[in-house]
């Protein structure tokens, strides 16, 4: 009998790693939810910045819909984004920008150097509008439709393969 409890802690081992191999060859849910989608835009009165108009809830709610991007130029993946919201604006999508943790002259260098689709930017100096958001970093995107209302979120670059669901989404939100 004591021969088979020396085997014990052995077998509870077996089955916790059982148990994390099974889990990590089967995860839950792996799409990530945002809290705000369905919800108004924060209240937010941003400082403009590079020469452009200021971002305010009021303005991101004035009947036509469109994309607030979250970007900032320190930010690598955001350069391999800026030629997709460059083609975004050349099919006619209004886009917004909210620099993150930026400075006025390092982003007039990132425009310069990778494009401007942006009609209005916002200087978040301290993440307070992306936090306010629900961002956990940039880039990130938010499809808003024209009452002020975010109606998608996407987590990350956008990619020439989600241009169509960007545009959609921008679509149902008229």
């Amino acid at each position: 009998m004591r021969r088979w409890l020396g085997f014990v802690p052995l077998l509870v081992l077996g089955l916790i790693v059982a148990g994390l191999l099974w889990r990590l060859a089967n995860p839950g849910d792996t799409d990530i939810r945002s809290r705000m989608v369905g919800r108004p835009v924060p209240q937010l009165a941003l400082a403009p910045v590079a020469g452009h108009p200021a971002i305010t809830a009021a303005s991101l709610a004035d009947g036509q819909p469109r994309l607030l991007n979250l970007f900032a130029s320190w930010c690598v993946p955001c350069i391999a984004e800026a030629p997709v919201l460059m083609e975004l604006k050349r099919q006619g999508v209004r886009i917004d920008g909210i620099a993150i943790r930026d400075t006025e002259r390092d982003l007039g260098n990132f425009l310069e150097r990778h494009g401007n689709p942006f009609e209005r930017i916002g200087s978040d100096p301290e993440s307070k509008a992306q936090v306010a958001l629900g961002s956990a970093g940039v880039p990130e995107s938010f499809v808003i439709d024209g009452r002020g209302v975010i109606r998608m979120q996407h987590i990350g670059p956008i990619e020439p393969s989600d241009v169509p669901k960007i545009v959609q989404a921008l679509e149902q939100a008229r």
